[in-house]
């Protein structure tokens, strides 16, 4: 009787350490097994995004409000990318959405400058006010070969 206990007790504990080992593991990774409660999803229309990629973040002021979830070609050949945005942010629908870089040649990422109307961006919308990337190469080819106007 006493050895079916202690299995019971250690099967019990090893269930508890797994189960606490995968909460950890899904909080950590920011993963969420019962929708996205926390976070809306927007598009974003721009002419050219070279340099952005999946997971690049997306900023307000500096700070942080979410990340690029998807990159595709829309119609009339356009980048069409998808914006995960926290609720704490409430978008206007006249903001505008800009590709920067860190630096000369840092990474790129998105910068939101939020308007002032009262309507706010639902999930699903597109936004259309953007500023594309702006390609170095070519602006210093023109530069150097006397193209430049």
């Amino acid at each position: 009787m006493k050895k079916n206990t202690l299995e019971i007790t250690v099967g019990l504990f090893m269930l508890i350490g797994f189960g606490a080992f995968v909460y950890l593991a899904l909080q950590l990774g920011e993963v969420s097994l019962f929708g996205n409660g926390n976070t809306y999803v927007i598009k974003a229309e721009f002419d050219n995004v070279a340099g952005i990629k999946k997971g690049a973040a997306v900023q307000v002021a500096g700070v942080v409000v979410g990340n690029v979830v998807g990159i595709e070609l829309g119609e009339d050949d356009i980048a069409l990318l998808s914006l995960k945005i926290n609720n704490t942010l409430k978008l206007p629908v006249d903001s505008i959405a800009s590709v920067k870089s860190q630096g000369i040649i840092g990474d790129k990422y998105i910068q939101l400058s939020v308007g002032g109307d009262e309507q706010l961006f639902k999930p699903g919308d597109h936004l259309v006010d953007t500023e594309s990337s702006v390609d170095i190469e070519s602006l210093i080819s023109k530069f150097a070969f006397g193209s430049a106007e």
